[in-house]
């Protein structure tokens, strides 16, 4: 048997699929700080010298923080940009400076606004010029980076579809600086910030391949799980016009630098046994013999030492002997996991379930970062726990206005006029609120940021369908909570930095419910970062709270949403379904009625919410049935946070 103190360390000679040099770090602030210390020593050795600085620069979100973190080494560290010279990488075509999706207007915000950087030193290709005269202008661009020696560095995000730049998937390695179609996958990936497909445009100038291979220096970054499978293709994948990002392989000074949910489709992260040595923990043990069954598509009790031997787990046999053993271990543990009361079941022994017996009725918190979240990642557990009779809470952290359309509030504003006038209702303050509302969204221009009345209106059409939800659901409209963290009142979608006022709003909460149960949206893959701003507000207030004496009954469950699910050696609580419970759920997801039949912010999934969280619930069903447990229509999957 394994024993969980057990920690056998393997002897192999470390090897790797990477065809890019590329660090990892522990999240994208870590990383984007030491991107911000390398184009700060290029800038200090180029003052040194006497000779300006070449930067080539990036927008999207993926670069934020390290021009954050540049302006903090210039007012504290006194970093001087007096003798930079910027050349960015794309600009929308056609595009204003001014407008709010303008890269111009991006990099002023981002950067040049608060360093000391001369205008004329920062170069961004143009979105206004005429057609006609572009292809001059893109020859004079990269002639101006020519006449100063080249880059001295490149900084590049990757797009899902593996573009840099805006060199879409087909863009040729000697591809120079030009107008480009964009792909489908870039022009929905961007619909968020111009609030509807339609509204992005569809082309865009670029600098294109050839000019950015020829930068002495590249740093691609990459963050988050939805970039993980495009970064796999990108650094272990054959070069290829599919993936321009590829063409980096053939750089001479490049090193992609990820986090570790970016980094977690590469093979030394899914099997890292076969290129290093490991650590052979239960948690390793069960990793690779859940994906030993499923490459090999059998159960894991029926997994034969030949398999083990065949498949680079030779080691793991050599240290506990034979597969059989192995096998009911990790098969064990992972039926373990199993249960239909997420409360605990009273009266029942805890020794093989994942949550305690005891209290009975237990009270329980669930954060929702969007008025959605709670039924569509954990609707059939929530359910189940109202059934299962505890006192059930829940906190919806945002209020998720931006993600309602502009017609919506206007057929609410609609309804509401219709009601008072049918009734003689007579409200100065609706009257105020309501038509203010109104005559901006007549007027509203493409994109353009909604007034506080309007964010009012969409605010308040969320939290009644939030309300609908926990009526069907079954709980009393005094355990419904809206918090309204203020980090996220912008109107955009970037939104402020996570503050004292927020963890104050969290902690709060907690306080006052005192709950036995926690659960919270651990979901990463979120392209718009509101989950990760919740969860760090959560994580912030269990540090502060976790002296208190009802904390030590606590116990903090995470969920994953509509973006992507628990790996299966890490799920610690699995909660399955019938089809009748998949049904009430999507019936409780329906609720929310403005986030259907076409939702503001869909992202790169064609899908509806109620469609992504089934198929999510049922491939992990269908993993578990792989695996050699029962067949269930749909699992819900959990992992447990210990603080």
């Amino acid at each position: 048997m394994i024993e969980a103190t057990e920690a056998i360390e393997l002897e192999k000679e470390t090897i790797s699929l990477e065809r890019v040099p590329t660090k990892i770090y522990k999240d994208a602030a870590e990383a984007s700080k030491a991107v911000a210390q390398e184009i700060a020593k290029i800038i200090r050795k180029k003052n040194a010298s006497g000779k300006p600085a070449v930067l080539g620069l990036a927008t999207g979100s993926t670069p934020k923080k390290v021009y954050a973190e540049l302006i903090r080494l210039h007012k504290s560290e006194g970093l001087s940009f007096e003798n930079v010279i910027t050349f960015n990488l794309d600009e929308y075509y056609p595009m204003q400076p001014d407008a709010v999706q303008s890269y111009h207007r991006f990099m002023k915000e981002q950067l040049f606004d608060h360093v000391n950087i001369a205008p004329e030193n920062c170069h961004i290709p143009t979105g206004t010029l005429p057609l006609e005269k572009l292809a001059i202008f893109c020859k004079e661009y990269e002639a101006q980076i020519e006449e100063l020696g080249g880059l001295d560095i490149q900084i590049l995000g990757i797009g899902r579809n593996g573009h840099i730049g805006f060199n879409e998937p087909g863009s040729l390695v000697n591809s120079r600086t030009r107008l480009m179609t964009l792909d489908i996958t870039t022009r929905m990936d961007a619909a968020g910030d111009f609030g509807t497909l339609v509204k992005v445009p569809r082309r865009a100038v670029t600098m294109g391949v050839k000019a950015i291979m020829e930068a002495k220096r590249v740093v691609l970054l990459a963050f988050g799980e939805h970039k993980a499978q495009v970064i796999k293709e990108a650094i272990e994948g054959p070069v290829s016009e599919k993936i321009p990002a590829s063409y980096l392989q053939g750089h001479q000074n490049v090193r992609f630098i990820l986090d570790e949910a970016s980094a977690s489709e590469l093979s030394s992260r899914k099997k890292p046994w076969l290129f290093d040595e490991v650590i052979w923990d239960k948690m390793m043990v069960k990793k690779a013999v859940t994906n030993l069954a499923l490459s090999l598509d059998k159960p894991i009790l029926k997994l034969t030492n030949r398999d083990y031997n065949e498949n680079g787990l030779s080691d793991l046999l050599a240290n506990y002997g034979q597969a059989y053993d192995i096998n009911l271990q990790v098969f064990q543990s992972l039926q373990h996991t199993i249960t239909g009361w997420p409360g605990g079941k009273s009266l029942a022994s805890d020794a093989n379930r994942p949550e305690r017996a005891f209290p009975a009725q237990k009270r329980v918190l669930i954060f929702s970062p969007h008025p959605d979240d709670d039924i569509i990642s954990m609707g059939g557990t929530f359910q189940r726990l109202v059934d299962q009779e505890h006192d059930v809470h829940v906190a919806y952290q945002t209020s998720g206005n931006i993600a309602v359309a502009d017609d919506e509030a206007l057929r609410f504003i609609d309804f509401l006029d219709d009601f008072n006038s049918a009734f003689d209702i007579e409200n100065r303050k609706y009257n105020t609120v309501f038509e203010e509302a109104r005559a901006f969204l007549s007027k509203k221009k493409d994109s353009e940021i909604d007034i506080p009345a309007v964010r009012y209106v969409k605010g308040i059409i969320r939290q009644g369908e939030a309300k609908a939800t926990c009526r069907f659901v079954g709980i009393p409209a005094t355990n419904v909570h809206f918090l309204d963290m203020p980090f996220y009142e912008t109107g955009a979608i970037q939104k402020m930095p996570l503050g004292e006022a927020d963890i104050k709003i969290v902690s709060n909460i907690i306080a006052e419910i005192k709950p036995h149960q926690i659960f919270a949206a651990g979901d990463l893959a979120d392209p718009h970062g509101t989950h990760k701003v919740c969860l760090d507000a959560i994580f912030e207030s269990l540090e502060r709270l976790k002296k208190e004496d009802y904390m030590n009954d606590c116990w903090v469950w995470l969920y994953r949403g509509a973006w992507a699910e628990w790996d299966i050696h890490e799920i610690e609580m699995a909660v399955p379904m019938s089809p009748t419970q998949v049904l009430q759920k999507r019936h409780g997801i329906f609720k929310h009625q403005s986030q259907k039949d076409g939702v503001v912010f869909q992202g790169n999934d064609s899908r509806e919410f109620w469609q992504r969280a089934e198929d999510r619930n049922s491939a992990t069903a269908d993993l578990y049935n792989k695996l050699g447990f029962a067949e269930y229509a749909a699992i819900e999957a959990f992992v447990r946070y210990h603080f």
